[in-house]
């Protein structure tokens, strides 16, 4: 039998997150819907880089059951080059402000303080920084108000994140330190741990079976603990990634769906509050029978 308070036991839940006009609890995991608004992403580069294929796409995602969106006009997958700010700016901006109205949380997928600032001043709720907020200004640009933070971890940076070797002491030990470093960081700047979430970055620097699925498999233990009390809730963004291809045969990220979805499984089981997904509908539907399963686990205290 699971310890209760163990994020893998069905008496688990995450703490609440305050993410600017929302307070989100984490009954169940909630499913983040990934709207790319560039030409080059890895898994759906270009589909949505026009403004109203972006809106349609998200309209269907919160038709499909998403509890969130999260906007990004400049992709980070391995090898991507830079995006000019302007350019990023005039991607993102028009669509928080067409979303805004519809009354679901908003995130924005980006390190760069003033699309941060920009972000913000439109009414976006979340900023989901791969580079846990270490750029300069990043802190100062989230500091103010009541938007979340998502802190990833990443080693290197995304053109050469994964040409070099990754080289960790103990992966789980590592990410986590490092998270708790950004999360002290933050708060040092007198940012509430409450504001605050965490993602171990699969993918982002780290060797794509080795690293990635010991990550995964403790997942729990990547999570530092907030001021006296529970750890900080875990966002998992694996989609469609490379780290599935490897074990599926190598398949191409349009044919890793089914792969994605076991490993959103796979993550709340482990206590992830947030999914990030590409394929809203199929994951909530996985998580409908999961969540099933953990009721039922729950009232017959096995």
């Amino acid at each position: 039998m699971s310890n209760p308070g163990s994020p893998s036991s069905p008496s688990f839940t995450p703490e609440p997150l305050r993410c600017g006009r929302f307070t989100l609890t984490f009954e169940r995991p909630l499913v983040m819907g990934i709207l790319n608004a560039t030409p080059d992403s890895f898994s759906d580069g270009g589909r949505f880089l026009a403004r109203d294929d972006a809106l349609r796409q998200a309209e269907r995602m919160l038709a499909e059951g998403a509890d969130l969106l999260d906007i990004g006009g400049e992709s980070t997958r391995p090898g991507a080059p830079p995006v000019p700010l302007d350019e990023e700016l005039a991607r993102v901006i028009p669509l928080i402000d067409a979303l805004r109205p519809l009354g679901v949380p908003l995130s924005v997928d980006t390190y760069k303080p003033a699309v941060m600032r920009a972000a913000l001043a439109a009414g976006a709720d979340l900023i989901n920084d791969i580079w846990g907020f270490r750029q300069p200004g990043a802190i100062d640009a989230v500091r103010d108000g009541d938007c979340g933070l998502c802190a990833m971890h990443m080693l290197g940076e995304p053109r050469t994140m994964q040409v070099h070797e990754p080289d960790y002491r103990d992966v789980v030990a590592d990410v986590r330190d490092f998270l708790a470093a950004r999360a002290d960081a933050l708060m040092q700047a007198g940012i509430a741990p409450e504001r605050i979430c965490v993602d171990p970055g699969f993918g982002f620097g780290k060797a794509v079976v080795e690293h990635n699925y010991a990550l995964l498999a403790a997942l729990p233990d990547t999570a530092p603990a907030r001021p006296a009390g529970r750890p900080y809730p875990i966002l998992a963004g694996m989609s469609r990634k490379s780290m599935l291809g490897a074990v599926i045969g190598g398949k191409p990220p349009a044919e890793r769906i089914a792969a994605s979805v076991a490993a959103a499984v796979c993550a709340a089981e482990r206590g992830a509050a947030i999914v990030r997904v590409h394929d809203v509908g199929a994951t909530v539907d996985a998580l409908k029978v999961w969540q099933a399963v953990r009721d039922a686990a729950r009232h017959h205290n096995i």
